[in-house]
């Protein structure tokens, strides 16, 4: 489908390094996805202040209009009525004279707890980090405060508050990226705050001013890296709630670079008490970082990640802009034995948009099965019995001498995603890589959702049990499929390919 994700380019005045003339990279149109967010042009990363209004969806993400790679951040902005076509806003919010605009979320003030509604006009309201890079270059460990905008149009302009900020930093260095949503048993808001090796909690009757309620993590959790980007929200499982908390960290991740990582426990209002302290990651490949969930959105839970990796994101061959954001997620709880897992599947808004461009069943695949569809952007389903086979391998994207390959072990139950000869590997010494995650069978059979959309791959094992996401650059666009079984055979039972 064409795609819809451009976001118009706005230019500031901007110190001389910035507007340093160096040449142009060359447009990468090939690598532009269909169905996954990116902006027109210049860098993006996180996703900021999501929350769903009146039938959109707000997307804000941190954007530097003027250059391709991180520089004062600013909140860029897209909507959606359907989580797969994005129309472009203008960007919410600039760097001011407290700071650059870092990470945060955005809520409903339905009650107008703030005082910001006028006239029965109900406020939205963003929670974000002023990053001072001045007190930053003078070593104070105060520079990151938080701080609130407004709107009173449904998002489509914004107002930051006079008395900002509105939680002022302690003393500590990293005090960042708000998460906040209403408590509705305590009757306050609870803001979830990444400071620095642990999470802390504060509470506040009208999003101004803030008490500490706890803290969380000091020595649980990866600890590789600074904590960033939390995000705390219920979900029900046997109709008991569950409280999840997620916790990204770069460095540190497990497969190197940037990662997030989940707790599943209760929180009572003031402290969360996890279930289990184990180290969880949420997805298994490199390319899923700081991701957060909408707001607003009653009983769904619905995730979006920055689709790249602190260890080599300043240098992915793409023009004119720079990353692109997983596909939206549907979070849900799955009691595995004795532990409760956190389950992603792509929303069904993307399934509802798509068309059947292939189909085949009950077919042997002995050695090499190359199927009769070629393409770079689609939605495959694979529900195989892997029967006599030792290595079962899912080959997309693949063209002469390139091909990002999907391989399942059967004697060990691991998937790995080999992306070493996948095409442009050497833009970065840290990017060729080989990801495997532990799957076990059910029942001798493997089911898998991998979605392809040009530049990523992205799999989905199990029913969502099992999640794996990386960023590929072929350098040739033939998009043949294939599957081969090797030490035996393997039964697809059903091999679906959707087109959007």
């Amino acid at each position: 489908m064409k795609n819809l994700l451009l976001l118009t380019g706005f230019l500031l005045t901007l110190p001389a390094l910035s507007r340093a003339q160096t040449p142009a990279p060359a447009a990468t149109p090939q690598y532009r996805p269909s169905f996954h967010f990116t902006p027109a042009a210049k860098w993006m990363n996180d996703p900021n202040g999501m929350v769903f209004y009146q039938g959109e969806y707000h997307l804000f993400f941190q954007h530097y209009p003027a250059g391709d790679v991180w520089g004062p951040m600013h909140w860029g902005h897209a909507t959606s009525k359907d989580l797969v076509r994005w129309q472009p806003q203008p960007i919410a919010l600039y760097p001011d004279s407290l700071g650059y605009i870092f990470s945060g979320s955005a809520v409903v003030d339905a009650q107008n707890t703030s005082g910001f509604g006028k006239n029965r006009q109900v406020p939205l309201v963003a929670i974000f980090t002023h990053h001072d890079p001045k007190d930053e270059k003078a070593g104070t460990k105060t520079f990151q405060n938080q701080s609130l905008a407004y709107s009173l149009d449904a998002g489509k302009t914004w107002t930051k508050y006079a008395g900002n900020p509105v939680l002022k930093n302690p003393g500590v260095q990293d005090f960042r990226d708000p998460k906040v949503s209403w408590h509705a048993p305590s009757k306050h808001w609870v803001m979830t705050l990444a400071t620095k090796d642990r999470i802390t909690f504060f509470a506040s009757p009208n999003l101004k001013d803030w008490t500490k309620l706890s803290e969380f993590g000091e020595k649980l959790g990866g600890h590789g890296g600074v904590w960033e980007c939390p995000d705390l929200f219920p979900l029900t499982l046997d109709g008991k709630t569950h409280w999840v908390l997620l916790i990204s960290i770069n460095p540190g991740g497990p497969q190197g670079g940037s990662a997030t990582q989940y707790f599943v426990g209760d929180f009572d209002g003031k402290t969360f008490t996890p279930s289990n302290t184990r180290t969880r990651w949420i997805d298994s490949g490199r390319d899923n970082y700081a991701g957060v969930t909408w707001g607003n959105t009653g009983a769904r839970r619905i995730f979006l990640g920055w689709m790249n990796n602190w260890d080599y994101a300043t240098t992915v061959p793409t023009a004119p802009w720079r990353s692109a954001m997983t596909v939206p997620r549907e979070l849900s709880l799955r009691r595995v034995s004795n532990d409760i897992i956190l389950v992603q599947q792509p929303v069904a808004e993307l399934a509802a948009r798509e068309k059947t461009a292939f189909t085949v069943s009950a077919k042997t695949v002995a050695k090499t099965y190359e199927v009769p569809y070629k393409g770079t952007a689609y939605d495959l389903t694979l529900d195989l019995k892997l029967g006599t086979a030792r290595t079962l391998t899912l080959n997309v994207l693949q063209s002469a001498g390139e091909t990002t390959a999907l391989r399942y072990d059967v004697a060990q139950q691991t998937l790995t995603l080999d992306r070493t000869k996948s095409g442009n590997v050497a833009f970065n010494p840290k990017f060729s890589s080989a990801e495997t995650m532990k799957v076990p069978l059910s029942n001798g059979r493997l089911k898998l959702r991998v979605l392809v959309d040009k530049a990523s791959v992205e799999v989905f094992a199990q029913d969502g049990a099992h999640v794996l996401t990386d960023v590929v650059f072929p350098t040739k666009q033939e998009g043949r499929i294939s599957l081969v079984a090797d030490g035996g055979a393997a039964e697809i039972t059903s091999l679906k390919i959707n087109t959007l």
